[in-house]
């Protein structure tokens, strides 16, 4: 538990540019990246719908803790709700990285005071349900509709309207699918597209703070003087655990090899079906283990889709839908953030529908780059931490436990030391700002080629009037 935190001086709300011409926006798909989607957009002005095909906005985030990362929180200090995040965040300052099987310290490393001021956010975690309530009231202050029970059965071929479950029909400017890897508006544009294993599993839970707190061993997890991720490295397995909130309920992210046992995923496991993934495990994570009810899912790698933008120049792919990360990631619901970030500011400077297209198109060339360096990169850690043993596992751990005996941070690499330079990229890609690259498109491209409408309207206009004059001499 933070302690004797020195506050972190954010970056200051940045009120919004409304659009010009002020359009509907349909958002389907109602996880982390739609929220967000409908916040972004209505600050700008837009009209925004968004449709849920669930219940309510939670779904599986009651169960599950999620790491938001300072490229992620300085968005929300942008929108001016650092207030309400930090009464449902823990600050993640620090990381204690140990063997899986013997719990043999490597070393610990510390978030840099001067590199978070630099990036303008910090390194947080919550309980994903509680983030997604903060978005979703967030957007309905801002003046959204945000529906629930709304499950979209069929997008009409123009992507202008869609029709639900119900029957009832939506009429929309512009559809954002942010419906996930297997939402209908994915499926839009590839009816055959399937996810595929990336040979890994994942085992979530969430343990209450008290569970942990009644065992002596365990409890040394929560009182840190600072909030900390724990990690542990082991043979084609791993564990990922922090405190989330300020309840302190620590999540726990197990990684495993693929067994293969499995066709279905997602189902409950019972302490007792869970054991034997943990057998030769340091004391402290069998005793975790026997704490959790973990869910079984399927670690998925897949391609993204090579158009983000339909034909009709309508709909557009955002979040999981536009590219999928596997769950537990620490980078996938930044890149949802930033998504709603960019597409918001691009339309902040809509004044005519001819330029729909041409932003939506800006949106998929500015953020696809980014979302699969990312993406790779989440994945490489997973397989980072799973290292079977051997020369590579071996020289990993030495690498890290002489930079802790040296008294560095373990995961700041250099430009020799290839292996923990692969975690320093980590570091690097929190100071992108979402609006700051919208902002240079605009800048660089935006407003050249609305000059160029301008000049080719203006000699439209000019041989127009040189055609009627001479027609009236004629006369």
């Amino acid at each position: 538990m933070n302690k004797s935190r020195i506050p972190h001086p954010a970056r200051t709300h940045q009120s919004a540019k409304k659009a010009t011409l002020q359009i509907h926006f349909l958002v389907i798909g109602g996880g982390i990246g739609g929220l967000a989607c409908a916040v972004a957009l209505r600050r700008v002005g837009h009209q925004v719908t968004l449709l849920e095909k669930c219940p309510d906005f939670i779904g599986s985030g009651k169960h599950r803790g999620i790491r938001l990362s300072p490229n992620m929180t300085k968005i929300f200090n942008y929108w001016g709700m650092r207030e309400q995040l930090s009464k449902i965040c823990s600050v993640l300052d620090r990381i204690v990285l140990s063997r899986f099987e013997s719990g043999y310290l490597l070393g610990t490393h510390c978030w840099e005071r001067e590199m978070l001021e630099e990036a303008g956010g910090e390194f947080m975690a919550s309980y994903q349900c509680d983030v997604r309530q903060l978005l979703v009231e967030t957007a309905r202050e801002l003046g959204a509709e945000a529906r629930t029970n709304a499950e979209v059965v069929e997008i009409a071929q123009d992507c202008r309207s869609v029709r639900l479950a119900s029957g009832e029909v939506l009429q929309a400017d512009v559809i954002v699918g942010a419906d996930g890897s297997q939402g209908i508006c994915r499926k839009t544009f590839d009816p055959h597209y399937s996810l595929k294993g990336s040979g890994a599993m994942l085992f979530n839970s969430v343990i209450p703070a008290d569970r942990i707190y009644a065992d002596p061993e365990l409890r040394s997890i929560l009182q840190q003087e600072q909030d900390t991720q724990w990690t542990w490295f082991g043979h084609e397995r791993a564990l990922i655990c922090f405190p989330i909130g300020p309840s302190q309920d620590l999540a726990c992210y197990f990684y495993m090899l693929d067994d293969g046992a499995k066709t279905d995923w997602n189902d409950i496991l019972t302490p007792e079906q869970f054991a034997p993934y943990v057998v030769g495990a340091e004391p402290r994570i069998q005793k975790l283990a026997r704490l959790s009810r973990p869910a079984r899912i399927r670690v998925i790698e897949c391609d993204f889709p090579e158009d983000w933008v339909h034909s009709t120049g309508r709909l557009v792919l955002l979040g999981s839908a536009a590219h999928p990360y596997p769950l537990g990631n620490v980078y996938g619901p930044s890149m949802n953030m930033e998504d709603a970030s960019v597409l918001a500011k691009l339309f902040s400077h809509l004044r005519d529908e001819a330029q729909i297209l041409s932003f939506l198109y800006a949106f998929q060339n500015l953020r696809e780059e980014r979302c699969l360096k990312n993406r790779n990169l989440d994945i490489s850690n997973i397989w980072f931490m799973v290292e079977r043993e051997g020369e590579k596992a071996t020289r990993r751990d030495a690498m890290m436990r002489a930079r802790y005996d040296q008294g560095l941070d373990v995961l700041s690499g250099d430009d020799n030391d290839t292996t923990v330079a692969q975690w320093d990229h980590n570091r690097e890609l929190f100071g992108y700002d979402a609006e700051d690259a919208a902002d240079n498109w605009w800048v660089q491209w935006g407003l050249l080629q609305e000059r160029a409408n301008a000049t080719r309207w203006e000699n439209n206009t000019q041989l127009e009037m040189f055609s009627l004059d001479a027609h009236v001499r004629m006369s």
